[in-house]
Formats: C-alpha cells, structure tokens, sequence
C-alpha cells in the first residue's frame, strides 16, 4: 500500500478537525435548543403563563362596574368573586380601580380602597388579586382591557405540550443584516385589528433553496437587546400556526447575524383568546417553506 505523503496526512489531520468541530458546533445546538424548549415549555405553562389567562375586558370610559353579578359591565363568572367586587374609572388619559365594600381584591396581600392603575405600556403593570385571581390593565392602541389570570386555568391544566420539527441545523443560519437608516415605521395589525407603529432597523437576508429571502426585524422597545421577527411561510396553516410565527433573534455584529429558525414558535394566540398579537406585516409573509421550529395542529388550544 502506498504511503499518504506528509502533506496529505495534515490535510487530513485538518479535515478531521473540521469535521470534529462541525459535529461539536452541532451538539451544542442542539444541547442549547433542547436549554431553550425547556424555558419556552415553563414559559407557557407556569403560574403567569400565557395558558393561565382567562379573560380579557375592554373599558369604555367613565365608570366600568367589575364582579360576578351579570349588571356590572365587567363580568367574570367565577365564586371567588364578589357579586359587585368594585370598578374601574377610566378618564383624563388615567385609570383608577375603586374597591366596593367588603370586596376580595389585594394588592400585595393588603385590601385596597381606591388606587391609580399602571398598564403593562407604563412598565410594570398594577396587579391586584382575588383568590388564585388576578387582574391586570394592558393598554391596546389607546384602548385599556383588563385581563384576568388563574393559575388554575382548565387551559393550564389539560395542556397537552408543545411539538416541533426536529432540530436541524441546517436552519441555523447565517443571515446578513441590511439596516434601515433612518430606520423604517412599520405598520402591523394586531389580531384584533388595531394598527400599531414598530420601529424596524433593518431586515436579515439569508439564502435557501437556490435564492436570497428577507425578513424586516422589529425593535419591541427602544432598549431592546434582541431583535424580533415575525413571519409567515409555506407551512402555515398546515403544520405550523396558520397566523405565522415568532423569533428572537440577536443584535447584529459586523453586519451579520445568527438566526436560528429552530426556535421560530406559535405566538400566545395559539394558546389563548385572550392575548392580543400582532400579525406578520406583508413584507415577512414567504413562499419558503421553514420546516423548522414548533410545530401546531391545533389540538388541545382555545
């Protein structure tokens, strides 16, 4: 047999090394994807969880009646409850909630009176309990809605798991990133169809199948450490949430950015009535199929 001549024995000694390194490149994926289903799964399913929600309420303004009695204007069905708990007073761009004598609602444990209300939009929101109840203001499109959770939630507790695509890390990809400077307002339509304003710096570009694709990213906030990507693609509808998909992803570096499509997900609408989300602008809806990611067939949601 013919001997490998020294240059072809470090050539090979490279290839190796490579090959070692692409295999380790991959477990580590992989060890870090299964790191972030967990976290995701916990996410969901834990005691703030976006399957504890069972009720979302939009004030209108002036006074708003709360309890379980069907003449208060927010109603919620549930024993805990006093039949007139107190109400809500929306005016003056504010919000107050008024307890009603001998009603169950706490803050911090203690009984309240009369206190001025913070929605999730002025940081963190007021949260007031009654029970395993609890009651907290979000702010839509100038529009307040108190939204209601329940640890014990019939959701929380026939939920049957989430389920993906296996890993792959063929869709961990190396995307550049194309800024917008300045950078671009996109308009996106939540599911209740309000319009919202999002600051977009940029779109990832990226190529699959034999051509390039583009995504515009959106800043959820103007100290956001990530980027946020929602998407539509060839397998919504069908084997993914019909309304499409979310990701974070980071920020750039050097005008590229890892975007790893295993962790594209169902957004909270997927799993409740309750939530308010927004939808892929035209822009981010793609013929690629991304078979990549969680998976959704609809049983077992809302």
């Amino acid at each position: 047999m013919a001997r490998m001549s020294s240059t072809s024995r470090t050539a090979a000694a490279l290839l190796l090394v490579a090959l070692g390194g692409a295999a380790h490149a991959q477990q580590d994926d992989a060890t870090s994807f299964a790191k972030w289903r967990a976290e995701r799964l916990e996410a969901l399913t834990g005691e703030t969880g976006w399957l504890t929600l069972v009720g979302l309420y939009w004030f209108k303004d002036g006074v708003n009646t709360f309890g379980r009695a069907r003449a208060n204007a927010v109603r919620i069905d549930n024993p805990q409850l006093n039949a007139r708990a107190g109400r809500f007073v929306v005016g003056n761009g504010g919000l107050r909630f008024e307890s009603a004598k001998g009603g169950c609602v706490r803050l911090e444990g203690s009984a309240v009176t009369s206190i001025a209300i913070t929605p999730d939009t002025g940081g963190e929101p007021t949260l007031l309990t009654c029970g395993t109840l609890e009651f907290f203001v979000i702010e839509r499109g100038g529009k307040f809605g108190l939204r209601v959770r329940d640890e014990a939630s019939r959701a929380r507790r026939e939920f049957r798991g989430l389920e993906y695509f296996a890993f792959d890390p063929a869709w961990v990809v190396d995307a550049r990133f194309d800024p917008y400077e300045p950078h671009r307002h996109v308009p996106i339509v939540n599911v209740l169809g309000m319009e919202l304003d999002m600051e977009s710096p940029g779109a990832i570009v990226f190529a699959r199948g034999g051509r390039e694709w583009r995504l515009d990213t959106l800043l959820e906030g103007p100290d956001a450490e990530t980027l946020f990507v929602m998407f539509a693609d060839g397998t919504s509808s069908h084997e993914t949430y019909g309304a499409g998909r979310f990701m974070y992803i980071p920020l750039p570096t050097a005008g590229r950015v890892v975007v790893d499509f295993n962790r594209a997900h169902s957004p909270p609408c997927a799993f409740t009535a309750y939530a308010t989300c927004p939808l892929p602008p035209a822009q981010n809806r793609i013929a690629l199929r991304v078979d990549a990611g969680e998976r959704y067939d609809g049983a077992s949601r809302h």
